[in-house]
């Protein structure tokens, strides 16, 4: 089946590249990009030397795409902007699924609050923020636009939502620290992301209200019958990849540690990406770079009467290219784990 990739010259579009390149059933078909159309796919991606079966940088002509006999595409665009293409490639009968932020959100005030207009209100209704180990699987039949989540909410709501689920949690006083390598911030030119500014370096950003925010916390709501409040503090970490995210969350009454693995390992007996690893022992980015995985483990800390729970993904696979294409071979019936590891 003909997939194509919208802005494939960022870090998310080359991450996808490379692993639908790979991909068993999908043929990657078309790649765009504004500045490098007419350009060689490895000329681009060096990394696809040899393996790019001679596909060529396309223009992102919308009209174009539609007419096109691609029948899935990957928007890897900056919010607004996937909206724009979403306008035209939805009416001609394409599924979308978008990697950014923009149908995340389903109430429109929540989404303008955090991003500004929305570009493409009208097919809100036709979208579902898709996280596969969470997300109902009803969704298969009503989408016409998949929503893959943020990198950021991925490290925090496969843990925590199981756990508000079964009561083993509180919903008050949930903190949540996550570190982040550079390339979450996008391919940009921009002094804070320059080597020398940040290797050697970490500092927060985007307290208080990250743009991330109002996902989980819709997320989280429509999951778990109740809504939370999260504080939530990014942290920009000098490495290319990977997100590790610490959340510390009050334990219900008479909670235990064994009945938040319990609830976990339910909740998760069919998600092939997802690892559980045991008390004690955390997760660490350098083993789920370049994996699809979401590692984690929890702690409890009976001076404190809190869980901490720890988590590790690759930003740019299970954060975000990789997610999108287990979300593509669930909507067609493949395999979950197609093309995947």
């Amino acid at each position: 089946m003909k997939v194509g990739i919208i802005g494939a010259a960022g870090y998310a579009g080359e991450t996808l590249v490379k692993w639908l390149l790979k991909h068993p059933t999908a043929e990657l078909a078309a790649v765009t990009s504004r500045t490098h159309a007419g350009k060689a796919l490895g000329t681009v991606i060096p990394g696809v030397r040899g393996s790019d079966r001679g596909i060529v940088f396309s223009a992102s002509d919308a009209d174009a795409l539609a007419q096109s006999d691609i029948r899935l595409f990957f928007l890897a665009l900056p919010h607004g902007a996937a909206a724009e293409f979403a306008r035209v490639l939805v009416p001609a009968g394409k599924r979308i699924i978008d990697l950014s932020a923009d149908f995340r959100i389903a109430d429109l005030a929540t989404y303008e609050k955090y991003y500004g207009k929305h570009h493409a209100p009208e097919l809100l209704k036709d979208a579902r923020y898709v996280l596969p180990e969470i997300t109902d699987p009803k969704w298969k039949t009503e989408a016409k636009i998949a929503a893959s989540p943020g990198c950021y909410p991925t490290s925090i709501l496969v843990p925590l939502v199981p756990l508000l689920k079964a009561g083993v949690v509180s919903r008050n006083n949930i903190v949540a620290n996550s570190l982040s390598g550079v390339s979450g911030a996008g391919r940009k030119l921009d002094e804070m992301y320059l080597f020398v500014e940040r290797a050697e370096s970490a500092k927060a950003y985007g307290l208080v209200k990250h743009r991330h925010l109002a996902e989980i916390e819709e997320q989280i709501a429509l999951h778990t019958g109740g809504s939370s409040i999260i504080q939530f503090n990014p942290h920009l970490v000098p490495m290319r990849v990977g997100i590790a995210s610490t959340i510390t969350v009050p334990a219900a009454p008479g909670a235990t540690i064994d009945g938040l693995y319990a609830a976990w390992k339910s909740f998760y007996a069919k998600a092939p990406f997802v690892q559980i690893l045991p008390s004690g022992e955390t997760p660490d980015t350098a083993y789920v770079v370049g994996t699809n995985r979401v590692d984690m483990s929890a702690v409890h800390d009976p001076r404190t009467g809190n869980f901490v729970i720890t988590s590790a993904e690759d930003n740019l696979v299970k954060g975000t290219a990789g997610q999108a294409i287990q979300t593509m071979n669930l909507w067609y019936g493949w395999p979950e784990t197609a093309g995947l590891i």
